[in-house]
């Protein structure tokens, strides 16, 4: 799918045709897709495929007249999905006329800029809109550590009541997403500091603040992701023993029990067998067998209690 924008300072409108400063916004596109940008742009044959691969590292790379930055960015995969936070690769393709973003997955970061609300903003001013966009994603990542933080909360409280496996599963997801972050944050931040020296693109005072900006967001993700991803793995291992230790105090109880209700078992096998036993005529024998029963019962049970095997 290609959508193309124009204007700016939020009033972009959706345009039919590429034209000189508008915006190119690819999601997913298909062979002929592909294929017509490439002969419309006289792009690299390899920029929009690269951008494509959902393992493509944050990059930047320039060929003649067209410069391509890869940020990976993150994505929200749905409250069913197993890992529910990973990130996918964004290029950004700047060329004398256009700028394009290229991406396998509707971002969402995008979709506040696509729909006007970001304040300052401008396709024709290729090189402030990639620092937007790189500002943009920093953001996302902050707001999905929030929600990592949230969730990790709540599953936190229902470690405390449960014996299952399942919450600590759902943490290990979180961690999974924790590292995912990472990884890509510190790829976007050496990314953003190669265009902070100079070598990508040359900037303005202003577009130099903002990529100050941004870099100050990523590094604030990175410290957040990691410590969470710390204070996550600690806490795993934590209620991992905790959920061993219930299960074995949930043992230690059977065991007991086990042996308290042996002795009543015990006596009535004895008195069941079929030879001679003492007492056996007597009228009273079973109200005997009954009480001695009881009484050791409760004296093991007491034993128990002195040595807090209870």
């Amino acid at each position: 799918m290609i959508k193309i924008y124009k204007g700016g300072n939020g009033a972009l409108t959706q345009v039919g045709d590429i034209s000189e400063g508008c915006w190119i916004r690819v999601i997913d596109p298909s062979p002929e897709e592909v294929a017509s940008l490439q002969q419309t742009l006289s792009l690299p044959p390899n920029f929009i495929p690269d951008a494509l691969d959902v393992h493509e590292r944050s990059r930047y790379d320039t060929e003649a007249s067209h410069t391509m930055i890869v940020l990976r960015v993150p994505v929200f995969e749905g409250k069913d999905s197993p890992v529910q936070y990973t990130t996918v690769p964004l290029g950004i393709i700047l060329t004398d006329k256009h700028v394009l973003t290229v991406c396998s997955r509707d971002a969402a970061i995008l979709q506040p800029i696509a729909d006007g609300k970001v304040k300052n903003i401008c396709v024709a001013e290729r090189d402030k809109f990639l620092l937007q966009v790189a500002y943009q994603t920093s953001r996302q990542y902050l707001n999905f550590l929030e929600d990592i933080n949230e969730k990790f909360n709540d599953i936190e409280g229902e470690l405390q009541q449960s014996l299952k496996n399942e919450e600590l599963i759902r943490l290990l997801n979180l961690e999974k997403s924790l590292v995912f972050f990472t990884a890509s944050l510190k790829a976007n931040e050496a990314v953003l500091e190669k265009i902070q020296k100079g070598d990508i693109i040359k900037l303005s005072p202003k577009e130099a603040a903002l990529l100050d900006d941004a870099l100050i967001e990523t590094k604030q993700a990175i410290d957040m992701a990691s410590i969470y991803s710390n204070i996550l793995g600690g806490l795993m291992d934590a209620f991992a023993s905790v959920i061993s230790n219930n299960l074995n105090i949930v043992m230690k109880f059977l065991t007991a029990a086990t042996i308290i209700l042996m002795i009543p078992n015990l006596l009535a096998s004895l008195y069941g067998m079929n030879v001679d036993l003492p007492f056996q005529e007597n009228p009273f024998v079973f109200i005997f067998i009954i009480t001695m029963s009881i009484w050791l019962s409760l004296l093991i049970v007491m034993y128990f209690l002195r040595r807090k095997l209870l």
